[in-house]
């Protein structure tokens, strides 16, 4: 698996695909992140802002790898072995991605609450922005692993269904990264930071069921 993961990483990388997501999350983040904002509210906005582009690298790192190429590598190690690291490809640069926004966010937010009367330990929200990040960047994998092939090969049907999975899993009440992102905005209105660890165990368990039956499909459908 660790030379899969570095053959599938490396050609997500040179591929230079990766430029577009990327882009996207920076401009996102321009926008909505300013200098000595509230620091819980911007890693709120952080994470949110990283579901789509997790779906978005992982459906890259499913999809990147030319037919022959794939053919090959399924019959040296098995489709389902090869699938998984195409879509952990994914989803580590996604992680790789939530971990840098969050360091950057904490260095030019204001550790204080949303009315600036209470301080906000810079370290507990490092760790809640993080959990926070990570649970939606497994979402956001699991969207991806869901919207290509082998479930969906059609690419038109693939985006439509990717931009709607991430548009409802940050909107719906009671989804883990609505929760985990909920859980950071109403906490900078006090000053409490909230650990979303309940979100996050929710999140892994969810896109790990569901690399597991894509990785099923795969052998059956590739």
């Amino acid at each position: 698996m660790t030379a899969l993961l570095r053959y599938h990483t490396a050609l997500l990388l040179r591929s230079q695909r990766w430029l577009a997501p990327v882009l996207l999350h920076a401009a996102f983040l321009a926008v909505g992140v300013q200098s000595a904002q509230p620091v819980l509210d911007a890693l709120g906005y952080a994470a949110a802002g990283l579901l789509p582009v997790a779906a978005w690298f992982v459906h890259l790192g499913a999809g990147l790898e030319p037919p022959a190429a794939r053919t090959v590598v399924a019959a040296a190690v098995g489709t389902p072995r090869a699938h998984l690291a195409s879509l952990l490809a994914g989803f580590g640069c996604a992680g790789a991605l939530g971990a840098v926004t969050t360091v950057i966010v904490l260095l030019i937010s204001d550790p204080a609450s949303t009315d600036r009367t209470v301080p906000v330990p810079l370290l507990s929200a490092g760790i809640a922005g993080l959990l926070a990040a990570a649970c939606c960047a497994l979402l956001g994998g699991a969207i991806g692993a869901l919207c290509t092939r082998p479930v969906l090969h059609r690419r038109g049907w693939s985006v439509a269904a990717t931009v709607l999975a991430a548009l409802l899993c940050l909107v719906t009440t009671g989804s883990p990264a609505n929760s985990a992102v909920t859980g950071l905005v109403t906490g900078s209105r006090t000053g409490a930071v909230q650990l979303p660890v309940l979100p996050l165990v929710l999140a892994a368990v969810s896109a790990a069921a569901v690399t597991a039956l894509v990785c099923r499909l795969a052998a059956v459908r590739g």
